[in-house]
């Protein structure tokens, strides 16, 4: 039988990281437990920061609740440095070591910067991750820039825009794809939120790149595109993507790289070979998890719900003692975002997605319930502004239900089947 844990580390003072160890201390936990975090702040809530805080309506500090009894050790500032998994150690920035007996790693992403460094340095130029991040630029843009250009045709860039227009701001947004939001939405309801976003003012460029930017006295004053063409801005935000935060592993042997941290359906940390370590657990952005509701693909999932969920169940299993007792990690992965006056709610993903279909109203309207099909199965379902009929399709995901799963309901239209 393993040893009860007396002492637990979780790198990562995050949304992951503080549900671990609320999640801990609910199952009778009571040994010392101590939570790394690379930033200065207590662990807080990211959705809002692109959202509420830019628009000025919060703060920038959206620090998340805490159990008053939660008598956890926060060493925040610190960035985790080096793993030793063998002599059970993490190492922090300032060269301490914290013994563990269970460590939970849950050290997120971080946004991708800028490709060239000499641009990435101009002031003007912004990306958006962190709470720090979100008040450097809501200052920005409560000054009222004379035009934004935005960089990149995700989720993070479509909602700056949509506040940029909230503002009142002048906003270019500039999508390298021929379809925005493809990945995530299919090119149907990419197309539809593009066609929305420039109804309410963006400059939306398909296509584009840009070629380069130029500067007064370190300061941006225009970027020229790929095309030739140049736009004067004062205020350009990069919404490219993230890294994942796997490079304090290397010299470890865990199984991590660009793709995130190996783990398997328990939540435990992989070596490359495979094997299980012993005592290490990941959870949240930075985990690649074996995914059940696509036949144990490999995933790794910048969900809010889903940096919830897995940290629970890693909790669980952080304490369960053998593998006979621990649960299996399996939530549906589901993400929602507002912007430009709708509500966009998905669960399931839509990765190798081969057939799409409105199934409640219409892309005429702007309202509707949309369903993905993969090699016959169905394996997602999106809304805008209709998320009644959601809860039937997560059950219809989870049941590995044919594709379409529902017929005949009085609101649906004639069945007509697309690629997505």
């Amino acid at each position: 039988m393993t040893t009860s844990p007396e002492r637990i580390v979780i790198a990562g003072a995050s949304l992951a990281g503080l549900a671990a160890a609320h999640g801990l201390r609910e199952r009778g936990f009571a040994g010392r437990l101590t939570l790394i975090g690379d930033e200065p702040h207590l662990p807080y809530d990211r959705p809002p920061l692109s959202k509420q805080v830019l628009r000025g309506l919060y703060s920038a500090d959206t620090t998340l609740p805490r159990h008053p009894d939660l008598e956890a050790e926060f060493r925040l500032g610190l960035p985790a440095t080096r793993l030793d998994p063998e002599e059970r150690f993490v190492e922090l920035g300032d060269g301490s070591r914290l013994p563990y007996d269970r460590l939970l790693i849950a050290t997120g992403t971080r946004a991708r910067p800028w490709p060239k460094p000499e641009e990435a340095a101009l002031d003007g130029l912004y990306t958006l991750r962190g709470r720090d991040d979100a008040q450097r630029l809501g200052q920005r843009l409560q000054a009222k820039p004379r035009r934004v250009v935005l960089v990149g045709g995700g989720f993070i860039g479509f909602e700056v825009a949509s506040t940029c227009r909230d503002l009142d701001i002048p906003v270019t947004l500039l999508v390298r794809d021929a379809t925005p939001l493809a990945a995530a939405l299919g090119a149907h309801l990419g197309g539809l939120i593009g066609e929305v976003a420039r109804e309410k003012g963006v400059d939306l460029r398909l296509a584009s790149e840009i070629e380069r930017m130029e500067a007064e006295g370190g300061r941006l004053t225009a970027v020229t595109l790929k095309d030739g063409e140049r736009i004067e801005t004062d205020c350009l935000v990069a919404a490219i993507g993230t890294l994942r935060n796997v490079e304090w592993l290397d010299g470890s042997g865990l199984a991590a790289d660009a793709k995130g941290l190996r783990c398997d359906a328990f939540c435990r940390a992989l070596r490359r070979d495979g094997s299980v370590v012993r005592g290490v657990f990941a959870a949240g952005d930075v985990a690649r998890w074996p995914n059940p509701h696509d036949d144990d693909a490999l995933v790794a999932v910048e969900h809010w719900g889903n940096a919830r969920a897995q940290a629970e169940t890693a909790a669980g299993n952080m304490l369960a003692g053998d593998a006979s007792a621990m649960r299996r990690h399996d939530h549906l992965p589901d993400f929602w975002s507002q912007q430009f006056g709708l509500t966009i709610k998905l669960v399931g993903l839509t990765d190798g997605a081969d057939a799409f279909a409105v199934r409640h109203g219409s892309l005429e309207e702007r309202r509707l319930v949309a369903v993905f099909g993969k090699e016959g199965r169905t394996v997602a379902a999106a809304s805008i502004d209709s998320a009644r009929w959601l809860p039937a399709y997560k059950a219809a995901i989870r049941e590995r239900a044919p594709f379409p799963p529902i017929e005949e309901a009085l609101d649906q239209p004639r069945l007509r089947v697309q690629e997505p």
